[in-house]
């Protein structure tokens, strides 16, 4: 299974886990487990037309997925994605 790390502010949805394991082949089945486990969670990381939200960052095994194949980027058993909310400051 798939290790998936949660990002602070999600953390409230998944009962406090910092990490969830879920079984999917991609990442957009990755997103949809998650939606089924913890509801709420595909409307903080998905807009209206149903993409990743351009200040969201997802990582397989540390690259990027824009960088591969977006929302098909495979997640293998082992994999480690990382869900990163961008930063804003000044």
């Amino acid at each position: 299974m798939a290790t998936i790390f949660v990002p602070t502010p999600l953390r409230r949805l998944t009962g406090g886990q910092s990490k969830v394991t879920i079984e999917a082949d991609t990442v957009r089945e990755v997103l949809e487990k998650l939606e089924a486990s913890y509801p709420g969670v595909k409307e903080r990381l998905l807009d209206d037309d149903g993409e990743i939200k351009r200040f969201i960052n997802v990582f397989v095994d540390g690259e990027e997925i824009r960088s591969l194949q977006g929302e098909a980027t495979v997640v293998g058993v082992k994999s480690e994605v990382s869900i990163i909310p961008a930063m804003a400051g000044g």
